[in-house]
């Protein structure tokens, strides 16, 4: 007697619409030539790219670095910021888009930023039919980026955050008090972090504008696609927030270790304040006694320069004693 197999049933289609990536009608392969096709990039110097883009009616030199209309196309200036090694370099990026094509004016040839867009085209080849997929993935790959940067902001602060508690506590590890030229170095590396996110935020805002521009022409023509950059443009919004947390944490720090020092400058300054009011009547009778006067009656009678010296000691007594029940000692 033998067993049957149970009929096997065919798996269920993925579901059309915005959580189906593949888009099945376009299918799943990608094709290096349809985005030669799609995405023209000209880097500085780069005639031959230049020529290119001039075909498709591209001008970047009469867009400039403002957002531009005209009847073929909508310049869209990016102030993009990565990470190059430990180094954060700000450069400016330029999108000419139409509905055919989307052309890129950056720094160079092969732009290390762009090869996260790349793999998103990889991940996701529906995005290479039209310009405006590609551009999805541009402006996808410049805000990872910039959150990037944001993090290695955020990593700075917290390798400064020993640092940064031995000078609001005063003291460092082995008990010694903290001036200032000890912290010049945490100092300069905060306000390094400072500009680090505060550069971030401007990217940000020009990210946000082109997202929003690609938002209004997608419309309704791709339902999809439309959703992919409502996400972006909330994730724009994600990172923004994140380097303006960022940003307020340091200026707190900032602003925690400046006031810790002023207070200790404070002190030294009380210090020597209270050292002149206690020895400035001392000072006085001795300035006195230090007159060339042929006689002086007190001091030919007996424990005459005993009594002189006692005087001196309640001269320093007297504001030493005002200066503490005031509680300007504390």
């Amino acid at each position: 007697m033998t067993a049957t197999m149970p009929e096997a049933r065919a798996l269920p289609a993925p579901a059309r619409g915005g959580l189906d990536l593949r888009a099945p009608d376009a299918g799943p392969r990608f094709d290096p030539r349809v985005l030669r096709s799609r995405w023209v990039q000209v880097a500085a110097g780069d005639a031959e790219a230049e020529a290119r883009a001039a075909e498709h009616g591209v001008d970047f030199a009469a867009a400039g670095a403002r957002v531009w209309e005209t009847d073929a196309h909508v310049y869209l200036p990016v102030t993009a910021t990565r990470r190059d090694g430990d180094r954060v370099v700000h450069e400016q990026v330029v999108l000419a888009l139409s509905p055919d094509v989307v052309v890129t004016a950056q720094p160079q040839r092969h732009y290390p930023v762009f090869d996260k867009a790349i793999a998103r085209m990889r991940r996701t080849p529906w995005l290479i039919r039209s310009s405006y997929g590609v551009a999805y993935a541009l402006l996808y790959a410049l805000n990872e980026a910039a959150d990037r940067v944001v993090a290695l902001a955020s990593d700075l602060l917290e390798d400064m955050s020993d640092e940064i508690d031995e000078a609001t506590r005063g003291v460092d590890a082995r008990g010694r008090e903290i001036g200032v030229r000890d912290m010049q170095d945490t100092i300069t590396r905060m306000n390094r972090a400072e500009e680090i996110v505060s550069r971030a935020q401007e990217s940000q805002l020009s990210l946000a504008r082109a997202a929003r521009h690609l938002r209004s022409e997608i419309a309704d023509s791709d339902p999809v696609l439309a959703g992919l950059v409502e996400t972006l443009v909330a994730d724009v919004d994600g990172v923004k927030q994140h380097a303006g947390f960022e940003h307020d944490k340091v200026r707190y720090l900032q602003q925690a270790i400046m006031t810790s020092l002023d207070v200790k400058q404070a002190q030294i300054v009380k210090v020597f304040t209270i050292i002149t009011a206690v020895f400035l009547p001392p000072t006085l009778i001795a300035s006195f006694y230090g007159m060339n006067f042929t006689h002086m009656p007190e001091l030919d009678r007996p424990y005459g320069f005993t009594l002189t010296v006692l005087l001196t000691l309640v001269a320093a007594v007297i504001p030493l004693a005002y200066i503490k029940r005031r509680g300007w000692l504390r």
